[in-house]
């Protein structure tokens, strides 16, 4: 059984963890204040597309699935609505997770269509005309 001099002991130490936890008077507080300007500028919400292989399987959905995934990612106040769509263009090479085509092998191929990054992109625009596309290379 506990006597009053432990009771007391206990007590006073929870006292003492209390007291230390108070803030101290005329301490410097962190305020959110810009009155001097304008701040940062928010871009939006955006997505990424790359590392080979994030979105791959998406083109292999059957529709109405794949319409309605895409619609939920990119139609605006809708889902997700992204505002920005980050994509790797592919070269040829394993990079990362996988490997993507390239869309020009030589310098009279160019063909925007060998992989899904660029089909991925023409989606978005068209369910989200004003979304940001921006390519890692």
């Amino acid at each position: 059984m506990a006597g009053p001099a432990r009771i007391s002991a206990a007590g006073l130490s929870l006292l003492c963890c209390a007291v230390l936890l108070l803030p101290t008077p005329g301490a410097a507080a962190y305020v959110l204040d810009d009155r001097a300007g304008l701040g940062p500028e928010f871009d939006g919400i955006g997505g990424l597309s790359g590392g080979g292989a994030t979105s791959r399987l998406l083109v292999n959905y059957q529709e109405p699935y794949r319409s309605q995934i895409l619609d939920y990612l990119f139609k605006p106040n809708f889902g997700a609505s992204l505002h920005i769509l980050k994509v790797e263009i592919g070269g040829d090479a394993q990079t990362t997770d996988g490997t993507e085509p390239s869309h020009m092998h030589y310098e009279d191929d160019a063909n925007y269509f060998r992989g899904y990054e660029w089909w991925l992109m023409k989606e978005a625009k068209k369910r989200n005309p004003n979304i940001k596309l921006i390519d890692l290379e």
